[in-house]
């Protein structure tokens, strides 16, 4: 036993005298790659808190001005700006590393899916990265209606769905859900669509699309009966 514990303790020696000669023999080698992550660490806190903060600063004072022309439905000079100000594509194309660059990536989304531009605003919506409840179902839920307008129901289902999902609420689950089954309908999907429906039925029963949901229950059933 004495024996064991005296071969522990020169494996233990062994083992510290290899990793200091180790550090003698590179010391010149560990000292540039602990500087160099040193400088990298520094340089990250630096782009984060420097030159982020100072983007966003300048973001969120001309998305000021877009997303006012958006609430006014002036979407042209939402998207373009109105020769003061930047529009919502110039915002997204020199902001888009703060988070009001990011925020006018759905609100020009939006207006690319107002105005008919159903490709870029599938583009804009996508690269969007929702921090809230309530805009990520949002913009899932444009995105469907985007590829609905393409002719693309089998894409457009998969986003509904996606936006049935996205941080369920009272608010916006309703109306995705509704349009997921109006969308798997349109498919001819009956039985998943009435499977939707009582969905809302059960867990949303006061929202406007909860009230409607006996209806169309009922309706659903009967074309699968056909």
């Amino acid at each position: 036993m004495a024996e064991t514990q005296q071969e522990q303790e020169i494996s233990v020696q062994e083992a510290i005298g290899r990793t200091e000669h180790f550090i003698n023999q590179n010391r010149k080698s560990l000292g540039i790659i602990i500087g160099a992550l040193v400088v990298a660490v520094g340089g990250y806190l630096f782009y984060q808190k420097v030159y982020v903060a100072g983007k966003e600063k300048e973001a969120s004072t001309a998305l000021f001005h877009a997303e006012a022309y958006f609430r006014q439905d002036s979407l042209r000079l939402a998207i373009n700006g109105d020769g003061n100000n930047m529009g919502l594509e110039e915002i997204v194309n020199q902001y888009s590393v703060s988070p009001s660059g990011n925020l006018a990536r759905y609100y020009l989304g939006m207006a690319y899916l107002r105005t008919g531009a159903f490709d870029k605003a599938v583009e804009s919506l996508k690269s969007y990265d929702a921090k809230d409840e309530i805009t990520g179902s949002l913009a899932y839920g444009a995105i469907g209606d985007a590829y609905m307008e393409l002719n693309n129901a089998d894409e457009a289902i998969s986003f509904y769905e996606k936006a049935s999902k996205e941080k369920p609420n009272n608010f916006t689950t309703p109306i995705m859900l509704m349009k997921l089954a109006g969308a798997l309908e349109g498919k001819s999907n009956f039985k998943e669509a009435k499977e939707v429906y009582e969905r809302l039925k059960k867990d949303y029963p006061a929202s406007t699309e909860g009230t409607q949901a006996e209806k169309y229950i009922s309706r659903a059933e009967a074309m699968i009966g056909k």
